[in-house]
């Protein structure tokens, strides 16, 4: 066959986005004829973290991406672009004008992988506890505008919602809502290990050594019931300790679909097309970066020092010397193509100057250079990202103005001290529950935000979210969240970098690679298949 790129195009407010990253260790090949996925997520149970694949626990694409082939929510987003819709339920919709109550009905004959029977009071179970454990990933939070949730006979379930809330359905389709059964999961504890237990296409093996898993089998569940097609029977998904592995796994025909994360060399390599046996699908992409501050860390308190940064900082730099054309410069925490994007950093810094970053310090008598240290994860975000830092070190030590040093940790060490409060400033990456503005704004301002961030804008929380919920209509909803945004530029409690493109690679007898990721990142492995892909 002849070696191909596939570009595909963008849809306006739906972009797909790319797969979170971690590392891991080394692993044998597949087994049998399972279609074997390579990646360097890492799926770690540590003393902070011993429940890293619970429902109520999980917060990250990598894990995440384990829940949505296991475990089954009442909505699902489809593969292409659209609304959520129904997947256990039968049907979904708000029964009142203001949005407020939401009501599902359950799938005839659902059924979990074992066979117990799904009923109304299994989804209000899961959700309830969902809430109640309320994990300090922050997961929970994407539930907060429940009240109640209400049964009706054992295929009914309503939930009263506190306030109006248009991306509901979208939140409904995320791993934190999906079903789980009361036998295999505590009520107020959460379930420890890599065992998951669900009513999703695929159930699990895994395959686990000094904590972690090595390799993760997911066998077709005969037990499924809901609107997706599985066109394999097993795919095991394998972890590499870096993409340069998993890159020789890919060629020597060890893996057949490598995903994230890939270096930026390797997507250069095979954009070339120096292979004729593999496969490069690039999307565009929704994952963005970001550097969040503590604010009430002396360094970093007084918000001239987060300006003066935010004037500093060349993102069409950091994006030509590290990521080339897989990454864009982004001026907002909303990514460009989703509905309500504002370029808000830009229309208030404009370009880099050193002089107006001066002028901001000056006038809040901060006495320079100011010391910081960046710290960043050495292998949740693939290779580049101690680059990407050296490149804002330079930046921001050439003006003068600062005296940064950058610090990388593993990520099983960096997530516990962040959530702490151990660092003042830090590098992260999001990618999006469901593509909408409001996923990249009440995450991280809203109360109980998942980055424990102290910024706290009553504004913000108290009438622009809520309002921008209640546009049912997204559009409407733009000039609440141009405001939210504005806010941000103004005050940087978080200072976004770029966003990426996504991109899968495989051998050449693999089908279904162009769905392999959906517009919020959901690995989607029913879709991979073998034959002639063109």
């Amino acid at each position: 066959m002849n070696r191909k790129t596939l570009v595909l195009p963008a849809v306006v407010g739906l972009l797909a986005p790319v797969l979170a990253a971690c590392g891991s260790s080394d692993s044998s090949g597949s087994s049998g004829d399972a279609i074997a996925v390579g990646t360097t997520d890492r799926f770690t149970a540590t003393k902070d973290a011993p429940a890293p694949l619970d429902p109520a626990y999980a917060y990250d694409v990598g894990t995440w991406n384990i829940l949505r082939q296991t475990v089954q929510t009442l909505m699902i987003q489809p593969k292409g672009e659209g609304d959520p819709v129904p997947e256990a339920a039968q049907s979904c919709g708000f029964t009142d004008s203001g949005n407020e109550r939401y009501a599902c009905t359950l799938r005839d004959g659902l059924k979990f992988s074992n066979g117990d029977k799904i009923t109304a009071a299994d989804v209000k179970y899961s959700i309830d506890r969902a809430r109640a454990i309320k994990a300090d990933s922050g997961v929970s939070a994407l539930l907060n505008t429940i009240d109640t949730v209400e049964t009706q006979g054992d295929n009914q379930v309503i939930f009263h919602l506190k306030t109006a809330d248009a991306t509901f359905p979208y939140k409904l389709s995320t791993p934190v809502a999906g079903i789980i059964n009361p036998d295999d999961y505590e009520k107020n504890k959460l379930r420890d290990g890599f065992d998951v237990d669900g009513s999703g296409p695929y159930t699990l093996s895994a395959d686990v050594k000094n904590d972690e898993i090595v390799k993760a089998t997911f066998t077709k569940n005969p037990n499924y019931k809901g609107t997706l097609k599985v066109n394999n029977s097993k795919v095991d998904m394998i972890s590499y300790a870096d993409a340069d592995a998993m890159g020789k796994a890919l060629d020597k025909g060890d893996i057949d679909v490598m995903t994230r994360s890939m270096a930026p060399e390797q997507i250069q390599k095979l954009s070339a097309g120096t292979d004729t046996n593999e496969d490069l699908v690039e999307m565009a992409g929704l994952e963005i970066r970001y550097l969040a501050f503590n604010t009430n860390a002396p360094t970093v308190k007084n918000k001239a020092v987060r300006q003066a940064m935010a004037q500093l900082i060349n993102r069409g730099e950091i994006v030509a010397k590290v990521y080339g054309t897989q990454a864009e410069p982004l001026y907002s925490l909303v990514p460009a193509s989703i509905t309500g994007h504002s370029n808000s950093f830009f229309n208030k810094y404009g370009d880099p100057s050193t002089a107006k970053a001066k002028a901001l310090l000056t006038a809040a008598n901060i006495s320079t250079p100011v010391k910081l240290t960046l710290h960043y994860t050495t292998d949740h975000y693939g290779s580049a990202t101690k680059k990407e830092f050296e490149v804002l070190q330079k930046q921001l030590n050439d003006s003068g103005l600062f005296d940064v040093t950058i610090k990388g940790s593993p990520w099983t060490t960096f997530v516990p001290a962040e959530r702490k409060g151990q660092y003042d400033v830090w590098g992260m990456g999001w990618f999006p529950d469901f593509p909408d503005a409001d996923n990249y704004l009440a995450p991280f301002l809203d109360t109980d935000n998942f980055l424990k961030l102290p910024y706290h804008n009553s504004k913000i929380i108290n009438t622009l979210i809520p309002a921008s919920r209640r546009e049912a209509d997204r559009i409407a909803a733009s000039s609440n969240l141009t405001e939210i945004q504005d806010i941000v530029a103004d005050d940087v409690p978080i200072l976004p970098l770029w966003q990426g493109k996504q991109y899968v690679a495989a051998r050449g007898d693999v089908t279904g690679t162009a769905y392999a990721l959906n517009s919020s990142s959901t690995l989607q492995l029913w879709e991979l298949g073998r034959g002639v892909s063109g």
